[in-house]
């Protein structure tokens, strides 16, 4: 038996969803150019007026909106309605420059909630169960977002907000939670934690995990599945079009389902903006169809990833995205050579490592230095210097097969990388000393 959320949308047909939206994005375009000044002088200067756009075909004429756009407009320049008529804002971790800071109506909130309803409902969850929420509370959106949408489900809540893993494996065993909310590397955390207490998988009642807010492997999908006993789902979503939900994963776990009736997606190519068919490997472009506090169109999200529309098999007719193959904007160039954090994550988990990891990259002179420090597991540790020297020079291979370039191995205790409760910061480069 399939589990929906809102069955008659979910599994709509697609020329149903293409009525949505077409009808959404001609009403978007209107309210957006009469209450956003800044997307309107964008629009005149590319000679485009609302009446230009009859479908979501017409959606290529439209300018697109960048970071870079959403820090120049910062706090109130986005705003696409009266901030009385706004009840929240979110805002990004602000790793770089402004922050961004979203609002949001009373429709919008209840729409998000209602995406990471369909979300959790898709991993199995009912009003019986009990959901354990460990993203972090506040301006970030993971928190907030799966509250709402366990509320929405009908889940006895509990919002744990991140960290204080001792209160989270006591509120988990003792409450015998069913669904674990966090970021994947927090999950892997709990999961090495548990083993250290001396429980095994099976003595958690845990069933699901839904696990977003930063990239992930499958090896380490398969890693947290074994060691909390669960099915691990992905979940996508990004501040600036609402937060967690925009794209959930169903039973088949095989890329995410896109909230078509909520927001319409492109894949484009980078480098010229050209617009890619499905199938083809680009950059993720959103459009929010029904905002009313922050209405983006054509925001580009420097994910990379594929789309399908390949018959799914929990019935669900909303296209699929794979899991980001990385950013256009944290990819790293060392030595001319395109690198993604989750390359290296791939082959760490694949030759036995644990994904805790830290990546630095400098300069010295005009040549780049990279380095990866990683841990060995309990097993593995020796502390031959013959031992750890044959052990980085065939981690430091494996990945060379993988980058093309050749990083420093520096294999170092277990457990002597410091542990992350919330996001993990992977990446120090160092070359970056400005925004």
């Amino acid at each position: 038996m399939q589990n929906y959320y809102q069955k008659e949308i979910e599994t709509a047909s697609r020329e149903e969803l293409l009525k949505i939206q077409n009808e959404k994005i001609v009403k978007q375009v209107k309210h957006v150019y009469e209450n956003v000044p800044y997307y309107r002088n964008l629009m005149d200067k590319k000679g485009v007026k609302p009446e230009d756009i009859k479908s979501v075909d017409d959606i290529k004429k439209l300018p697109f909106l960048s970071k870079d756009d959403l820090r120049e407009a910062y706090p109130y320049g986005l705003m696409g309605t009266d901030l009385k008529n706004c009840v929240r804002i979110q805002s990004t971790s602000g790793t770089t420059g402004k922050r961004v800071v979203a609002f949001y109506t009373q429709k919008d909130i209840d729409i998000w909630e209602e995406c990471c309803a369909r979300a959790i409902v898709a991993a199995g969850g009912t009003q019986d169960d009990v959901c354990q929420v460990c993203y972090g509370y506040g301006l970030f959106t993971g928190g907030p977002g799966l509250n709402g949408g366990s509320h929405k489900v009908g889940c006895l809540t509990l919002p744990m907000s991140s960290g204080n893993t001792e209160r989270q494996i006591q509120f988990m065993m003792d409450l015998n939670a069913t669904i674990l909310c966090c970021t994947p590397s927090y999950a892997a955390f709990i999961g090495e934690t548990l083993e250290e207490k001396g429980y095994k998988p099976e003595d958690n009642k845990l069933k699901a995990g839904i696990f977003g807010a930063e990239p992930w492997t499958e090896e380490m999908r398969r890693g947290i599945e074994k060691s909390l006993g669960i099915k691990a789902y992905d979940i996508y979503g990004l501040t600036e079009i609402s937060g967690p939900g925009v794209a959930f994963e169903c039973e088949e776990q095989s890329g995410m389902h896109i909230n078509e009736d909520h927001f319409y997606v492109e894949i484009i190519n980078p480098k010229t903006g050209e617009v890619l068919p499905d199938g083809e490997k680009g950059e993720l472009v959103f459009t929010s169809l029904d905002k009313e506090g922050f209405p983006l169109l054509r925001y580009r999200t420097k994910d990379i990833c594929i789309l399908s529309r390949k018959k799914c098999s929990c019935g669900r007719t909303h296209v699929k995205m794979t899991k980001p193959m990385g950013r256009s904007d944290d990819m790293m160039i060392i030595r001319g050579v395109n690198v993604f954090p989750s390359q290296i994550e791939a082959v760490l988990l694949k030759e036995g490592y644990t994904p805790n990891y830290k990546i630095v990259v400098d300069r010295v002179g005009n040549n780049d230095t990279f380095d990866i420090y990683v841990e060995f597991t309990p097993g593995q540790f020796s502390d031959k210097i013959s031992d750890i020297q044959t052990a980085e020079d065939k981690l430091k291979g494996a990945m060379r097969t993988m980058l093309g370039i050749g990083p420093k191995i520096h294999l170092v205790a277990p457990k002597s990388i410091e542990r992350s409760e919330g996001k993990a910061v992977r990446v120090i480069d160092k070359r970056k000393l400005h925004d």
